[in-house]
């Protein structure tokens, strides 16, 4: 099998209902859908989703089509870590983190989405599969502009749908604010209903350890993202100082980074995100990793690439979802969810191939 061209697409679907974290909003909706065909009919996928940055799917593509498709386009895409090398390489001069190792882990998803096809299994299976199926949690904890009723109701909502587990942002406004937030969704779902919380970065170190000793005393599951992801000792002193575990990993390019976190004690529960992780190569390695120092793995974003992932990896813990009605819009294969598990999409590959209507809708160029 030989890799034949590589195509990209940007795409946009319109934010209807404004939302937001910590310190920002979500208004773009945007993806890039990168495909890569390979001469025995078979046609591998990625989609990088932009929540924030008008630019980024554009900016990623232009890396793709004018520095990476070249290194790609005739060779063998079984020889996945060989073409991770290649591709390091051609950008390793101006730096191999950001939107780099986006484009990377977006080829990288392509060529494995291919080895599943090639072999008539899901993806899982040709790294090795270690479970049928993921736990997961509910990501619909946002600020809304309808306030405390609209978050009430989304994880109301969630629930309904299977879901045992919700995370919810903190940090926009006081701590008075954030218990309030939490104690409402407890008063609706009860006290045994887990509940993660999101800061995205918003505190300082003295702040960050004022509000973690609060969430810890109402129960809350873990702390995710309190400090800027670079200020590795102040996770590590809060870690010591805590009991609530800390979960970070969101914002760390390659394994070289998780590494040096894992090494220098600043986490609890290692969270890569697919997109900027380095893609399913870089995952697997990272989830070694994270098992030989004794942690656990939970994603940032959902997705089917992510549960053909994680079904690989015997320390998992949870998969991140939006919810499965808004994944299905728009993937071919819908998802599907048994007692509050994600199970392995049952198609060759990731199963992660968009909707042609969904692609035809919403696409830009």
């Amino acid at each position: 099998m030989k890799i034949e061209r590589i195509c990209t697409t940007i795409l946009k679907r319109p934010v209807e209902k404004k939302f937001g974290g910590s310190k920002y909003n979500y208004d773009v909706g945007g993806y890039l859908l990168t495909q890569v065909y390979a001469d025995d009919g078979n046609i591998g996928c990625a989609t990088t989703y932009f929540g924030l940055i008008e630019s980024g799917m554009a900016t990623v593509r232009k890396i793709i089509d004018e520095e990476l498709s070249s290194v790609l386009v005739g060779e063998d895409p079984h020889f996945v870590r060989f073409l991770r090398r290649k591709m390091y390489s051609r950008i390793e001069y101006y730096g191999i983190t950001g939107v780099a190792t986006m484009a990377i882990s977006a080829l990288d998803i392509c060529l494995w989405d291919l080895v599943g096809k090639a072999a008539g299994v899901p993806t899982a299976m040709v790294l090795g599969a270690s479970r049928k199926s993921v736990p997961a949690y509910a990501m619909v904890g946002w600020y809304f502009q309808d306030g405390l009723k609209g978050l009430v109701e989304s994880c109301v909502n969630a629930a309904e749908e299977g879901f045992s587990a919700v995370k919810i942002k903190v940090g926009r406004g006081s701590l008075e604010d954030d218990l309030n937030r939490i104690k409402a969704i407890q008063s609706e779902l009860g006290t045994s209903f887990r509940i993660m919380v999101d800061a995205n970065c918003a505190f300082d170190e003295m702040e960050a350890l004022r509000r973690g000793n609060a969430y810890q005393d109402l129960g809350v599951y873990w702390f995710e993202e309190p400090l800027q992801p670079f200020y590795k000792e102040g996770h590590r002193r809060l870690r010591e100082k805590l009991r609530i575990p800390i979960a970070i990993g969101e914002n760390f390019y390659t394994k070289y980074q998780f590494y040096d976190a894992i090494r220098e004690g600043c986490v609890d529960i290692v969270q890569p995100d697919n997109r900027r992780a380095g893609g399913v190569t870089e995952w697997m390695e990272i989830g070694a990793i994270a098992e030989v120092s004794g942690l656990k793995v939970a994603s940032h974003l959902g997705g089917s690439g992510n549960v053909n992932v994680m079904c690989a990896l015997d320390n998992v813990i949870y998969l991140e979802c939006e919810g499965i009605k808004r994944d299905n819009e728009m993937l071919r294969y819908p998802l599907k969810m048994v007692d509050g598990q994600i199970l392995l999409p049952d198609v060759p590959g990731m199963g992660n191939e968009l909707k042609a209507d969904f692609i035809e809708k919403y696409k830009v160029c």
